[in-house]
């Protein structure tokens, strides 16, 4: 059984360490995925917010380009009707012109039907806006400046060439860019290379791009809240899977051993309880057979049926102590009643005193006062009482000198049993209270014993809402204490 327990065992640990390692594995590639999305979610928002703010700068150029073609001491626009075509013709020039040869540009509309020969408020506004919105929007995106006519040209230029990425806007945009993308981390705009930040790519603001850069980028400092937030259920999900599967496996592991523990101890009941029968029904036999086989004298015949009725009588209360202790404790507290302690335990006294003059045994015990009462079971509480004194009766070597304390500190009535046995180690004093444990005394077998008394007292006292503990008695031996709440009133 022992070879199986381990296979099951070895086989279990495979499988919950494969279970684990999937998961971690899995969670694994789910925070690679994760960040391969983040890494392109972030750059994507660069780009979109580094064409918003080029969009921005080059509408600010446009509407100064406006503003300079409106300004009459600037920028002269006049019309004429084209007798050929029958259409209007606009043209523009320098108010004042930089050089003497230059004459500007003219140019027709389609979608302009009217025929005029002076220029109008209206019809130059429609001039004003084809030329900006059209010709010039044109350029700028193209990353050239055309020089429509020279003041223009010079101005445009040094507004072309004085444009740089504003970094409030581009941070403003980055942001609202970012927010539809769900990310919500704080960032650094243009980090230095050396930081430990998470960089993105590098995205070129310049008009002039490729040609020309002005390059930006951005560092998180703690991307860990997206990758967090992203992989927040799956994180918690995949722990929570772990916890539950080691939590099973611990309990199984446990119930195994347990099992494997309470069939071992067990067998050692049914071998110990095997050779306690066997003992007096052999004797019992062997005189039987006696008396059956030969004719003795009365005297003989007394002896041999002393002989009988001493070992059934043994057998009785070997029978009766494995029934009292084996049985399952009564829960049915209506039968309850008032006990007085002082007198329960002498009468526990009185009930072992063939026991103490046999063993010439030394039992003090000195009434408390007043007595403690208390509300519980009477004879599983006797009978708790009687396995302890037995026990130290059992177990000693000498003579015993067993002293019963009462007392009734806090609301409890406290009950020490301290006798001058063998004791009982350390390890095993937690143990004594399971069913079936005996502590181990090597290939000694003289105290007779099936692990079951101790573990009666420890029923009987929980029933009652109290405490059962064991410590060592100086110089030697143990001291069983009980804690059992008195009663109220």
């Amino acid at each position: 059984m022992k070879k199986h327990i381990t296979l099951i065992l070895i086989l279990m640990a495979m499988c919950v360490t494969g279970i684990i390692g999937l998961q971690l594995f899995w969670n694994y590639q789910n925070y690679k995925t994760t960040v391969k999305n983040f890494d392109h979610d972030i750059n994507e928002a660069l780009n979109k917010a580094a064409d918003r703010e080029i969009d921005q700068r080059q509408q600010q150029i446009a509407t100064r380009f406006k503003s300079w073609m409106a300004d009459t001491t600037l920028i002269t626009i006049t019309c004429s009707l084209n007798e050929h075509y029958g259409n209007t013709v606009f043209h523009v020039k320098d108010t004042h012109p930089k050089y003497k040869d230059q004459n500007g540009f003219s140019f027709g509309l389609s979608s302009f039907t009217k025929k005029l020969t002076q220029i109008t408020p209206a019809a130059k506004v429609v001039v004003i806006n084809h030329v900006t919105d059209r010709m010039l929007r044109d350029d700028l995106k193209k990353g050239t400046v055309y020089f429509y006519t020279q003041r223009l040209g010079d101005s445009l230029t040094k507004v072309f060439e004085a444009s740089k990425a504003a970094p409030v806007a581009l941070s403003r945009f980055l942001k609202q860019e970012l927010a539809v993308r769900n990310i919500y981390s704080s960032f650094v705009l243009n980090p230095p290379t050396n930081t430990q930040l998470y960089l993105s790519k590098v995205v070129n603001t310049n008009f002039r791009r490729p040609y020309q850069q002005d390059m930006v980028s951005i560092g998180f400092e703690d991307p860990n809240t997206y990758f967090l937030k992203k992989m927040k259920w799956i994180v918690i999900g995949s722990f929570l899977l772990i916890g539950i599967t080691l939590c099973c496996f611990g309990y199984t592991v446990k119930t195994l051993l347990s099992q494997q523990k309470l069939a071992m101890l067990k067998d050692d009941f049914i071998n110990n309880m095997t050779h306690e029968l066997n003992t007096p029904i052999s004797s019992i036999k062997i005189t039987a057979e006696a008396l059956k086989s030969f004719k003795h004298n009365p005297e003989t015949q007394s002896e041999y049926l002393d002989i009988i009725s001493y070992q059934a009588e043994k057998l009785t209360d070997l029978t009766t102590q494995v029934l009292n202790t084996g049985r399952l404790i009564n829960t049915d507290k209506t039968h309850w009643t008032g006990i007085n302690l002082n007198e329960l335990l002498q009468q526990a006294i009185d009930d072992l005193k063939p026991q103490f003059d046999k063993h010439q045994a030394l039992v003090n015990y000195h009434p408390l006062q007043p007595a403690p009462h208390i509300k519980g079971d009477a004879q599983g509480l006797l009978s708790a009482f009687t396995n302890i004194i037995d026990n130290a009766l059992k177990y000693t070597t000498d003579i015993a000198n067993i002293n019963i304390t009462l007392s009734s500190p806090n609301g409890y009535a406290q009950i020490a049993f301290a006798d001058n046995g063998i004791g009982i180690p350390p390890g095993y004093r937690e143990k004594v209270f399971e069913k079936f444990f005996r502590v181990p005394q090597g290939n000694l077998h003289n105290v007779t014993g099936y692990g079951l008394g101790l573990s009666y007292v420890s029923q009987v006292i929980g029933q009652h809402n109290g405490a059962v503990s064991v410590s060592a008695n100086q110089p030697q031996g143990s001291i069983i204490t009980l804690k059992i709440p008195l009663a109220n009133g």
